[in-house]
């Protein structure tokens, strides 16, 4: 299975521990949830500014009615 290796600080390590402790999930659980999430979120902020900018012309129509 493919991996990653990322390097953090021992103060971001730390926070990890601990979020993780909060959690009651493992650091390569937290950090692969976290990971798939935020490019979920990175895709769903692009396909949203796009719709906006291809919607601004009909927005701009609709709201002067």
């Amino acid at each position: 299975m493919p991996a990653l290796n990322i390097d953090f600080t021992e103060e971001e390590m730390t926070k990890l521990r601990s979020q993780a402790a909060k959690e009651s999930v493992s650091m390569k659980t937290l950090a692969h949830d976290a990971v798939l999430s935020e490019v979920h979120r990175r895709k769903v902020t692009a396909a949203a500014m796009r719709t906006a900018r291809i919607s601004a012309g009909l927005n701009k129509r609709l709201a002067t009615k």
